[in-house]
């Protein structure tokens, strides 16, 4: 493995969907606090398709600021694609991945490069040790989440975040993973390395309110799962043997009542119930598998991670 440069250069890569409003604050607190290291830098800013002038603010600071490059998709690709294309742009020896919104505190950076650089770790994760400001759905959504994703993956992400520095092995191990459905903070933790945690509580947003629908989310779950894990089809599986198991033991009971009064009809409710039961165990495993297919039709189809329109080197 080659030796870490003793002078890295650093590329930070911000993710942006309508972010407009705030960026420009966000920004001058990020390079603040990147200036504060002491190494040479670049922003690599990843417009999402954005509709608002998130792409006109990035323009506009990088007129005035050599370290600002920027990148504009050509739709909204989602968070994950962005991230991906702000990794194929970046020409550092070490990446950082965060919001835009000062979510992810920027005066985490510094100490996230001294633990890097003290441990020799090649991934250095911001944990998250309180959520912030979020609603008791969205909480107990989120560990629901995370209690699927590790008793179906095994990999335990809980208080896993996109904050993350690391070294050019991962970056370039990451960009070779060939996937569409992309699930970045997985995805790292599939890779491996050696790696260390820090801890930080989710601030409030500059501004505005999260890009994050309940179906986008929905499907970001499903991704995840379903990209990490064949375990639901599995359990399909399972439950049709337990179905048919317990359908021998009504069978038998059926026979046995038949047998000792053969002049009482029986079992016409349980019979309605069980149909119930069984269509819908069946439409159920139906859609896991449509899921799995619909994973596979994507894969196939081998289009572009994303397009880009405009890039500002």
């Amino acid at each position: 493995m080659t030796p870490p440069p003793a002078d890295p250069r650093l590329s930070v890569v911000v993710p942006l969907y309508r972010e407009g409003s705030h960026l420009s604050k966000s920004l001058e607190t990020i390079e603040k606090n990147v200036r504060a290291i002491g190494v040479t830098y670049e922003l690599v800013l990843v417009d999402d398709g954005s509709d608002d002038d998130t792409w006109t603010t990035i323009k506009e600071r990088a007129r005035s600021a050599k370290e600002i490059r920027g990148v504009r998709l050509s739709r909204n690709f989602g968070k994950e694609a962005a991230i991906c294309a702000g990794l194929d742009a970046a020409r550092g020896d070490l990446f950082v991945v965060m919001d835009g919104d000062l979510q992810h505190p920027p005066e985490l950076i510094k100490d996230m490069f001294q633990t890097w650089r003290s441990s020799g770790a090649n991934v250095v994760e911001a944990v998250k040790e309180h959520r912030g400001a979020e609603g008791i759905f969205y909480r107990i959504s989120s560990a629901l989440f995370y209690w699927l994703l590790s008793r179906f993956s095994g990999y335990d992400l809980r208080g896993a975040s996109d904050f993350k520095l690391f070294d050019s092995q991962v970056r370039d191990a990451w960009l070779r993973m060939g996937e569409k459905a992309l699930f970045f903070r997985g995805m790292v933790a599939w890779l491996g390395f050696t790696r260390e945690a820090i801890t930080f509580s989710v601030a409030d947003r500059a501004s505005g309110s999260s890009a994050w629908s309940l179906m986008r989310l929905v499907r970001l779950a499903v991704n995840a799962i379903t990209s990490f894990s064949s375990l639901p089809l599995h359990l399909i599986t399972a439950a049709g043997g337990v179905f048919f198991v317990f359908a021998l033991g009504l069978t038998g009971r059926a026979l046995y009542l038949k047998s000792v009064h053969p002049e009482i009809a029986q079992g016409f409710t349980t019979v309605i119930i069980l149909q119930l039961l069984i269509g819908g165990m069946m439409m159920f495993g139906l859609g896991v598998m449509g899921e799995y297919l619909a994973q596979i039709y994507r894969e196939v189809k081998a289009r572009p991670r994303y397009i880009v329109r405009d890039l500002i080197e």
